[in-house]
């Protein structure tokens, strides 16, 4: 089969939900993957920051393999030998005294959700049905009906109403209108990305995530950070809110939580917020299975020891500092934190960011554009110094070039 016969299968068969990019990959390796024709890739999306730890890493497809040929899910009718291991892992891995096991990141959200809720009612005494949740203009927390009830872009929500009601929209980086919206008394929670990804990986100013937490806490409000995609070592720090020294109430974790191989996501807290939830009111058949639980904890395991993190910080600045050395009036601006990165594309022409992505692939690098102006750089953080040189360079000639 050729490129074109996998992509008309696709486009035949299956949902019109999403716009790849014409590559059909087949294989992949630490920091590359490969086509069906065998053209070699540097892969700079990770798959949305899932592939933190590098393609089929083999730590972690080690404990897929071997927990898949003993025991796969049981669900959570009955105890297993695994998922306890796995909550002591990870609830002393970012500090917190519980966790709740889901499978994507939207499902992290809306366990967020549900728990700032139930805390509302139980804990700071809000009427029954009268919470309210503050989230940011700009955000992207899924898919779901409830997550796009407090989208504010119009590709989520568009044409899928009736929508959930219970949420305040406010600006991103916008202190006074954080301090503005949680005068209102019925307030429950503020669920923030530590730097908003999808919308193009726009950093906050420096003291908006501590200075948010300590308003917060004035008001009894908790502070809900989805670090889906921010979180586990892509920014620098184990999480985005690391590098405030902000500590969340509802910490939600996807993606990288197992290094892309499985989808895993979770919600941590401490006890006072997630027992507020009774056996029965809410669950997952596949949350917290036994493949779930051994990879998250090799992923997790990967992260520590290779020092990925630190990885992520050094590398970032050297990757930022090259960018801004391309010479073309294409490049509107260049931003970011650790390995999560954007250049803002200033259109030419018909030529928009998908033509310099299309561009990229041509010389063999894979990366994604957002919002038509904006392309997300995000490569496995196990790549080295000479490899982001050498994608570096690729990304300059391309942009020279074009």
């Amino acid at each position: 089969m050729k490129p074109i016969d996998y992509i008309n299968r696709e486009d035949l068969y299956g949902a019109h939900n999403y716009h790849p990019l014409p590559v059909v990959l087949d294989r992949g390796e630490g920091v590359f993957v490969w086509d069906v024709e065998g053209k070699k890739y540097f892969d700079f999306l990770s798959a949305y920051s899932a592939v933190n730890q590098g393609h089929c890493h083999p730590k972690i497809i080690g404990a897929l393999v071997q927990q898949a040929s003993k025991l796969t899910l049981t669900s959570r009718a009955f105890y297993n030998s695994t998922l306890g291991e796995y909550e002591e892992f990870v609830t002393k891995y970012f500090g917190y005294e519980k966790v709740l096991p889901m499978n994507s990141g939207a499902e992290g959200d809306e366990t967020a959700l549900k728990l700032c809720r139930k805390w509302a009612y139980t804990k700071k005494g809000i009427a029954e049905n009268q919470a309210k949740i503050i989230v940011c203009d700009g955000n992207f927390h899924g898919r779901t009906i409830s997550i796009i009830s407090m989208s504010t872009d119009p590709d989520s929500y568009g044409g899928f109403g009736p929508f959930t009601p219970g949420f305040i929209k406010i600006p991103y980086n916008d202190i006074p209108a954080l301090e503005a919206a949680l005068q209102d008394p019925n307030v429950a929670g503020f669920l923030v990305e530590p730097i908003q990804g999808e919308a193009g990986v726009y950093v906050p100013d420096e003291g908006y995530l501590s200075t948010a937490y300590k308003l917060c806490k004035e008001k009894n409000v908790l502070f809900i950070a989805d670090e889906v995609q921010t979180g586990i070592a892509r920014t620098g720090k184990l999480l985005a809110c690391d590098h405030e020294k902000v500590r969340p109430d509802i910490l939600i974790l996807g993606k990288a939580l197992s290094g892309g191989v499985y989808p895993i996501s979770a919600v941590l807290a401490d006890n006072d917020i997630m027992l507020c939830i009774k056996p029965g009111e809410h669950g997952s058949t596949f949350g917290g299975n036994p493949i779930a639980a051994k990879v998250a904890i090799a992923a997790l395991e990967v992260i520590r020891d290779e020092k990925l993190a630190e990885n992520a910080e050094n590398l970032g600045k050297i990757f930022r500092s090259e960018l801004l050395k391309i010479k073309s009036d294409r490049i509107e601006l260049v931003r970011g934190k650790g390995l999560l990165n954007a250049a803002v594309i200033r259109p030419k022409g018909e030529q928009t960011a998908w033509d310099v992505c299309i561009a990229l692939k041509e010389n063999g690098l894979l990366a994604k554009p957002t919002h038509d102006h904006i392309i997300r750089f995000a490569p496995p953080l196990v790549i080295n110094e000479s490899q982001i040189m050498e994608a570096a360079g690729i990304i300059r000639e391309t942009i020279e070039g074009m």
